[in-house]
């Protein structure tokens, strides 16, 4: 229950699937949790009481606007004057067409969350980091590490993030920043079960069945399979991985 024991922890997108799972685990680990999200707080059901020692404090941010990041991150550096952990989660799937379908507006609304978010969190948590070390968890794809014949701009936004971390990998481990990204197959969240119904999935269960032969376990993943690889990295176990792709898929791109 210490596994991240008085650490600030900064998670985007946290108030629902993948970034709901990655707050409730690392504050039951004992972190000090700060979730940026764009939903209502009345609505983020992450920023939920947890028990002691960990704690989670909402803020309702908009990760494409630099602005409104650096006031964020500020605030959430304020209690102890540091940033430990940035988990870079918030991300959008965007039109499922192909490429020569997609207009210019729907291919920059999936880049301005997936990787210009990353960007904005990822410069405006460093200042609060260098002192002190930390760790950047970017929530990359399969889909950054293998291709598929669906979603070019998310699919282009997710590769775009592995080399964003291997970038900042080099760039910061001086200061003692290490910088991972984790690599989900599917998993059963909003955002995986919005895209079926836009493939034409009617029956979801039915979809679930599919998706779950995609990979050699023999199911869709749940988001604290995810969690528990976030704790890991955000943790002081994996003091000497940076750079690195943290790949939970149940063998998807084994294959």
């Amino acid at each position: 229950m210490d596994r991240v024991a008085g650490k600030t922890c900064v998670v985007t997108g946290g108030s629902m699937g993948i970034g709901a799972a990655c707050v409730r685990r690392l504050a039951e680990e004992g972190a000090h949790v700060v979730v940026f999200d764009c939903v209502d707080p009345a609505k983020a059901n992450a920023a939920a009481p947890v028990e002691p020692p960990g704690s989670v404090t909402y803020r309702q941010v908009d990760v494409t606007d630099e602005a409104s990041v650096q006031a964020a991150m500020s605030l959430a550096a304020a209690g102890s004057g540091i940033i430990d952990v940035l988990v870079n989660n918030a991300g959008i799937a965007g039109a499922n067409r192909p490429t020569h379908e997609i207009t210019e507006a729907e291919w920059d609304r999936v880049q301005a969350v997936n990787v210009k978010g990353v960007f904005f969190c990822t410069k405006h948590a460093i200042p609060h980091m260098r002192a002190n070390g930390g760790s950047i968890i970017n929530l990359s794809s399969i889909y950054g590490l293998v291709g598929a014949p669906d979603v070019p701009p998310y699919h282009a936004s997710k590769g775009a993030v592995l080399m964003m971390t291997r970038t900042d990998a080099l760039l910061y481990a001086a200061d003692r920043i290490r910088v991972n990204s984790v690599h989900p197959g599917y998993i059963w969240t909003p955002m995986v079960q919005n895209h079926l119904r836009e493939s034409g999935v009617t029956d979801l269960e039915s979809g679930r069945r599919d998706l779950a032969a995609l990979h050699p376990l023999g199911r869709v993943g749940e988001p604290d399979d995810i969690a528990w690889g976030v704790v890991y990295l955000a943790s002081d176990e994996s003091a000497f991985m940076t750079g690195a792709q943290l790949v939970i898929d149940g063998g998807y791109t084994a294959r």
